[in-house]
């Protein structure tokens, strides 16, 4: 198994860590344009497989994409990070091409790889990977999603005082402060509705909390977040190598599913090792329904953007 890890910086690096040490490939490249960045990650990340005790392969290349030969997996995390006050959107002229060049230099290589995109606007960049690649729509997975609820899960746990492994629960809709839809009441605490030990102030403060949980840290760091994000891409990535089955939300390509076409978007899909395998449909109220479709909306006002680049 090979996976590639495409952008060094904080976010690929940690992706590249966490794949690493769970010995999910026995080859990993990670790759960047910056000239030496991957190469020293890959060295610094090697010189602790004695400590820690994995035996993956990691090398590093700048820019030299065939070296990403033969990938099973690859993982997009290039673009510009935010920084305070920057909303994603805001990312889209630049990221977009950054993007596009990668998924085209991949498939040069990698013709069979299945693709999780990393970079924001995420929603916008995973729809511009289905579009400018042609790939089947189950090889083209957003990650968003799947970070969005783990943040819900935190803030859950922080209000309930238990542990975030014992708590199911999503988030869908777009990946922006304004058009995730956390899920409150779907989520549960070991099979017993969160709903029931949380006040209706509670639960709005949860929701309102986990929204803008990107927002929050970019504010108190000063750029992007990345060990949450890394390690949201490295558990998809877990999924597809070791056919997990698991079930995650993720960015993927709508055809009449939750009433929306022609758009990626954050919906609850099972991972597996052909990559997005089936949407499970959760059976929206109509606020959610509501709010699903407003969120498409944002998203799909993003993804207009693109014809103007």
């Amino acid at each position: 198994m090979k996976v590639t890890v495409v952008g060094a910086g904080a976010v690929g690096a940690t992706c590249a860590d966490n794949i690493a040490r769970k010995e999910l490939a026995q080859e990993l490249v990670l790759l960047d344009i910056k000239e030496g960045l991957a190469e020293g990650k890959a060295q610094d990340m090697m010189q602790t497989a004695a400590l820690l005790g994995f035996d993956t392969r990691i090398t590093g290349s700048t820019n030299d994409y065939s070296k990403t030969a033969g990938s099973d997996v690859v993982v997009i995390t290039s673009g510009l990070p935010r920084k305070p006050g920057m909303t994603r959107e805001e990312l889209i002229g630049t990221n977009a091409g950054i993007v596009k060049g990668v998924c085209e230099n991949i498939l040069k290589y990698s013709p069979d790889a299945i693709i999780i995109v990393i970079s924001n606007p995420m929603d916008t960049m995973t729809y511009l990977a289905l579009q400018s690649t042609g790939l089947p729509k189950n090889r083209i997975i957003g990650m968003g999603g799947t970070l969005d609820s783990s943040r819900f899960k935190y803030q859950l746990s922080q209000h309930l005082g238990c542990s975030p492994a014992d708590l199911n629960a999503l988030v869908v809709g777009g990946h922006g402060d304004t058009t995730m839809i956390p899920l409150i009441r779907f989520a549960t605490w070991n099979s017993i509705p969160v709903t029931d030990y949380l006040t209706e102030e509670q639960q709005k403060q949860i929701v309102a909390d986990t929204m803008v949980g990107g927002a929050t840290l970019t504010k108190l760091i000063g750029t992007s977040a990345w060990y949450a994000p890394g390690a949201a891409g490295a558990a998809l990535v877990e999924s597809i190598v070791r056919d997990e089955k698991k079930l995650f939300t993720c960015c993927v390509s709508l055809e009449g599913e939750y009433g929306q076409s022609d758009i990626c978007l954050g919906v609850p899909v099972v991972i597996g090792k052909n990559g997005w395998e089936k949407i499970v449909d959760f059976k929206l109220n109509d606020e959610e329904k509501e709010l699903f479709n407003k969120s498409a909306d944002a998203v799909r006002s993003m993804n207009d953007v693109l014809k103007t680049l």
